[in-house]
Order: structure tokens, then sequence, then C-alpha cells
């Protein structure tokens, strides 16, 4: 149903047509998230607009609604091409590095955690990398609203300083309070600045290839997370931490230097763009359940990822198998995906989530529980789960675009993302938590994700339900 709402000095007079939102081949109940269609003002002081809606709202919030949706138009996204595919790349290399560490996670803990910080708990050591996770999630409240305002340019710039810097200041470490502010809060802000521009830029330039086009450009986080836990596999040893550290510091640099050139954003900024946070979004049930189901998925998809390696060092097996465990989980990362964008645009992203979100369950529940230490088992497990979470990554920030206009999605992909931060900031620390309690066994960690993984399902399938109705297989 369209409503036609006019709005003036005294007051919103109501006009009723019909209208009907698709979604694929599906119909869909409208929402105010729909795209509006401007008239001539008949007079200065009274406006016109159309826009769909299930919500009763006040005069005074339909005039914001008013101007959260002009702005310019989202019709002609070039959706390839030499200059969409160049921000695709730039977003790869960019994400190649902050994302690629964020993936090696379980290397810097095992190896962090047997040497230099060898009297710390593992809880209390995993905190280094909940407040690195933290932050580069967190971060997004605040840049996300500014790359709406500014653009990409400066915001990568200052991550791939922020980021070079601590990856050198992280080789020369040794007390806890170093780790901390050198990869936990410089490192975490600098894959912040760099994270969340890189993806919003390209929605700038894909609409219906959006899911692809993320899909793309974040496998390149897979891809790092093989490459480093390999190059650390392959060089502590002969060269030592400090050398081997500052190796990974000059692949960073040469990687964020050429993403500078290449990232940039092709939109104009909304009318209404601002630089400061705005939580009013999350009065929208359906954005306020899509969050909590990503809050709840980041919760778990963290857990494993930190301490896969410290796991297969605990069940008996070399220190190269656990980081080569990464990799593997990793490598199955990338298809993941990019699978996920070609799913996710041809069937829907929230479709594509659910059913990645399932087969993290059954790998969490139904193959790493009971693998214990064997090493088919636990192969099976990361290629699985590598799989899924991967798909998780790529699709989940598609999902939050099908629920706003383009021109505002950094605003609402920095509204959800600096919620899922506290759950990044928590997942780690609990993880070590139950590992102590178990008396440094796994199983209580194993139950503990695959059921935070089911209460992400029912979350995201609440949020497609306000949506689309209970139509279980409507596109969306």
């Amino acid at each position: 149903m369209r409503i036609r709402l006019e709005v003036a000095d005294d007051g919103i007079s109501e006009n009723t047509t019909t209208q009907t939102t698709v979604y694929g081949n599906m119909t869909a109940v409208p929402t105010i998230r729909e795209e509006v269609s401007k008239e001539t003002p008949s007079s200065p002081s009274r406006g016109r607009a159309d826009l769909t809606s299930d919500h009763s709202v006040t005069a005074d919030e339909e005039r914001d609604i008013i101007r959260d949706t002009e702005g310019p138009d989202e019709e002609g996204f070039p959706e390839g091409g030499l200059h969409a595919w160049l921000v695709v790349l730039g977003s790869w290399l960019a994400l190649f590095s902050s994302l690629g560490l964020m993936n090696s996670l379980a290397v810097f803990h095992n190896y962090i955690g047997t040497h230099q910080l060898a009297s710390y708990s593992h809880g209390t050591v995993g905190w280094i990398f909940s407040v690195y996770t933290w932050l580069c999630f967190g971060g997004g409240l605040f840049i996300g609203p500014l790359f709406d305002k500014y653009g990409p340019r400066w915001l990568i710039l200052s991550g791939t300083v922020c980021l070079v810097v601590a990856v050198m200041l992280l080789s020369i470490c040794t007390d806890y309070w170093h780790f901390m502010l050198a990869f936990g809060v410089l490192n975490g802000l600098g894959a912040s600045l760099l994270f969340t521009p890189s993806i919003a830029a390209v929605g700038h330039w894909f609409k219906e290839r959006r899911g692809l086009a993320t899909g793309v450009a974040s496998s390149g986080g897979s891809i790092g997370g093989i490459v480093f836990p390999l190059a650390l596999n392959g060089l502590l040893d002969r060269l030592g931490w400090a050398w081997t550290i500052r190796i990974i510091g000059f692949i960073c640099l040469a990687l964020c230097g050429t993403a500078n050139l290449l990232i940039r954003s092709r939109l104009r900024p909304a009318l209404n763009a601002t630089a400061r946070p705005d939580f009013r979004i999350l009065r929208d049930t359906a954005f306020a359940l899509t969050t909590a189901g990503i809050f709840l998925l980041e919760l778990a998809l963290f857990i494993p990822i930190t301490y896969i390696s410290s796991y297969m060092v605990h069940e008996g097996f070399r220190t190269d198998q656990a980081y080569q465990i990464l990799a593997i989980l990793n490598a199955a990362s990338v298809f993941g995906r990019v699978l996920a964008g070609w799913w996710g645009d041809a069937f829907g992203p929230f479709n594509s989530n659910m059913l990645a979100v399932v087969l993290s369950m059954v790998a969490c529940l139904g193959v790493w529980l009971p693998a214990g230490s064997t090493l088919g088992g636990i192969v099976v497990f990361a290629v699985l789960f590598g799989f899924a979470s991967g798909n998780n990554i790529s699709i989940s920030p598609v999902c939050i675009g099908r629920l706003c206009m383009t021109q505002n999605y950094g605003r609402y992909y920095a509204t959800t993302y600096t919620l899922v931060a506290f759950a990044c900031l928590i997942g780690i620390p609990i993880g070590g938590e139950i590992i102590t309690a178990t008396d440094g066994e796994y199983w209580g960690l194993k139950v503990f994700t695959g059921a935070i993984y089911c209460t992400s399902l029912l979350a995201l399938w609440a949020a497609k339900v306000v949506c689309v109705g209970w139509r279980v297989l409507a596109v969306f």
C-alpha cells in the first residue's frame, strides 16, 4: 500500500493508492525503507512526497523520513566496468591487510600466549584481541557517517598510517601493556579506518550485483588469513619475532598504499548526511532484529577463529599443523565469501546468511564437538566452518543494505557494527574463561559456540518475517 503524505505546517493529509513492493519474484509487505518519488512542491510552505509505510508516525518524524530519503538518484549504478572493479580491487587490498590480520588471530594468540605472555591466562591474553576486534567494528559508529559525508580518501589514508605503525610497534613489544596498546588499540583503530570505508565504497558502484562485488572484495581478508599464518610459520623460526612482524608490516604498507590510489566513492552525499551518529534507525523492527542476529553471529564467529590453533596444540599436534589449520579454514572462507555474493544476489542475502548459520551450527556441534584429537575431523570442521563463516562475513553487510538507501548505508552499517563490536569485545575472553572453567578442555567452548549460532538464526529469521511475512521460500 502506498500512502501519499502531504506535509504542511498544519499537519499531514493522506490519500491512498495501491502499490506492491517486489523482492525477486515474491511480493512483500511495504516499509518506509523503500525509495520515494519526489514531486514539485505546490507552494513554498507546502512539500509533497510519496513513500510506503507500515508504521504510524508523527508529522515531525515524517519530515525526518523525507529528509532521509531525498538525495541523489539511485538509478544508473555502473554494475561493473574498469572504475567499479578497480574500487573492488582497492577494497580487496585494504581488507587483505586489515581482515587478514584479524583472520590470523589464532596464530598471534598462540605464539604470544606461549612466549612473551606465557605467564598470563587464556582469557587475559584474549582481551588484547577482543579490544582489537571491538575497535575494528566499533569505530564504524563514527567512521561510517564520516564516509557518508566526506568519502573514503582521508579515512583510508589514516587507516594505512595507523595499521602500519601498529604492526611495526608490535615487533618490539615485550610487556602486556605494549601488546594492548600496539595491537589492541592502534591496530584496531587502523583496521576500522580501512574496513568500514572499503566495504561501503563498493556499494556506491554496485546495486544488483552488490553481493558478488562485496564477496569478491571481502575475500581479500580470507587470502590474507592464508598468507599471514603461513608466513609466520615459515619465518618465525628463521628470523625471529621482530623481523617476521616487520616483514608483515612492509606487506601491509605496500597493499594499503595501493588501496589509497584505487578506492573512491561515486554518489553525492545524502542531503541529511552527517558526521554525528544516529540511533533512531533502531526503531525499525527489521533493522533491530537484523542487528541482533549479526551481533550473535559475530559473538560466535571469532571464538573458533581465535582458539583453533591453541586447540590443536592442546590436542598434541605440532605447532606447524596448528598454524596450517588456520590457513585451511581461511582458504575455505574464500569460496564462502565469493559464492555468498552470487547466492545472495540470486536468492536473497537473508536466505544466504541463514543457510550459512545453519552450516556453522552443524560444523560446531556435529563435527568439531565429537572430533576430539582426530586430524581428519578437525580438517573437516575447518573447511565447513571456514566456508560458512566466510559467507556470514561477506553477506551480512548486504543484509543491512537491503534495509536502507545507498546514500545512508554508511550510517546504517556503522550503527549495526558498533553494537556488533561489543560482541567481539566479550566473545574472545568468554571463550578463554570457558576453557579455564573446564580445566583446559574445549568441549564447553564448542557447545557455547553452537548455541549462540542457534539464537542468531532465530533473530535473522524473525527479521525476514517482519519484512516479507511467513513466506519461508521468499527471496529476501
